[in-house]
């Protein structure tokens, strides 16, 4: 399992083309509930090996925010196959993240 930061020139490899499942947190840096999310995020991929979690700045990758259509932050949005599933919005509880992870 790893916690990578991905951008707009990375992400087709590191989330679209991924073998298994990723689970993609959209945030900012200035993001209070966005930095609560993070310790759950590195907490889930130190005991998950099941899933890849990949980290998108939206201050630093607006296109991508755009086009998954990120209107707040923090977002988590599971790619399976390429395709983005039912995002979560707002900062969720460990038991929550892992439920959208399935």
């Amino acid at each position: 399992m790893s916690l990578i930061k991905t951008n707009e020139s990375s992400f087709e490899q590191d989330v679209l083309q991924a073998q298994g499942p990723v689970l993609v947190d959209f945030y900012a840096d200035w993001c209070g509930p966005c930095k609560m999310v993070g310790p759950i995020l590195e907490q889930i991929a130190d005991e998950d090996t099941s899933v890849n979690i990949a980290k998108v700045n939206i201050d630093e990758n607006p296109n991508l925010a755009a086009k998954y259509k990120v209107m707040s932050i923090p977002t988590l949005m599971v790619f399976r196959n390429g395709q983005p599933e039912k995002p979560m919005v707002g900062a969720g509880s460990k038991q929550q993240i892992l439920n959208l992870i399935g």
